[in-house]
This record gives C-alpha cells, sequence and structure tokens, in this order.
C-alpha cells in the first residue's frame, strides 16, 4: 500500500467511496442525510486545488484507491478565545467496503497522523456520527480521544 495526495484521476473511485460512507450516514439517519454525493466533479476539482484541504489516497500497487482522507486546515489567529494553534481537521475518512479488514484505515490515519506532525500541526480531529458505532470504536482503538460533544433534541 501507498499513500499520496489525491489527484483528478482518482475522482470516479472519490465518488464511490463518497458514496459508502453516506450510505452508512444516510441509514443511520435517514431524517438528516439524503442518498445523494456530497460533491460534484467540479467542487472535487476545487478541492484537489485547494492546499489547505489536502485529500490523502491510500493506493494499490496498481495506483487503484483503497481510501482517502478529506482534510481541512483550521486555525483561530488573533481569536478573542481560542488559541492559534494549528489543527488539521479530517472532514471525511473513507476506506472501499471491499478493502476493509486489511489495515487500510488505520495505515491511512497513521499517514495523515505522520503528515500533520512533520507540516507543524498541534493536533488531529474529527467528528464521528453518534450512529456510526463502528467508526467511533475504529477511532477509539486509534488513541483518539473524545475532546466535545455535539447533542440534540428532535423537535
Amino acid at each position: 500500500m501507498n499513500f499520496r495526495k489525491a489527484e483528478e484521476k482518482d475522482i470516479p473511485q472519490m465518488h464511490e467511496l463518497l458514496r459508502q460512507v453516506n450510505l452508512v450516514h444516510h441509514i443511520g439517519r435517514p431524517d438528516l442525510f439524503k442518498k445523494a454525493n456530497k460533491y460534484n466533479d467540479e467542487e472535487l476539482k476545487e478541492i484537489l486545488k485547494d492546499s489547505t484541504r489536502p485529500i490523502f489516497a491510500a493506493v494499490n500497487d496498481e495506483d487503484v484507491m483503497l481510501g482517502y482522507a478529506f482534510c481541512v486546515h483550521q486555525q483561530h489567529i488573533d481569536d478573542q478565545l481560542l488559541t492559534d494553534v494549528k489543527t488539521l481537521y479530517i472532514d471525511d475518512l473513507c476506506v472501499d467496503e471491499n478493502a476493509r479488514g486489511q489495515h487500510v484505515g488505520k495505515s491511512l490515519y497513521e499517514y495523515v497522523l505522520s503528515w500533520a506532525k512533520e507540516n507543524g500541526y498541534y493536533n488531529v480531529t474529527l467528528n464521528v456520527w453518534n450512529c456510526n458505532e463502528g467508526a467511533m470504536k475504529f477511532y477509539e482503538s486509534l488513541g483518539m480521544k473524545p475532546y466535545k460533544v455535539g447533542m440534540e433534541q428532535i423537535l
């Protein structure tokens, strides 16, 4: 397995992985998630050009994407309350359902951590939907700990 920045040629596979992860959310919370992809081709092309939104790809020896991590640079410079530490937020991490159980997700996460550390980030954060128990257990097994909790009351 190799790791690299995602490229335009990866867009079809990215759409498939986006579909897979959205389906998990749609099944878990159909009241919130539509059965649709998060981005279209043009939006993905724009993200790929944006240095503050790196997308990392885990690929096999044939350079086929097995998983991705969509990341976002966050920093609160001169904020009244928050310190200006650099945070790398993982907006979305997905492993192709056909590659699960092969440690792709763990390896990809470790690659993102290493990249963030090399680039001067203070921490790596992400959000997990409560309905996605598998993802919560996965991230906890990697050593992640909750640092804030979103709550709701449906009316």
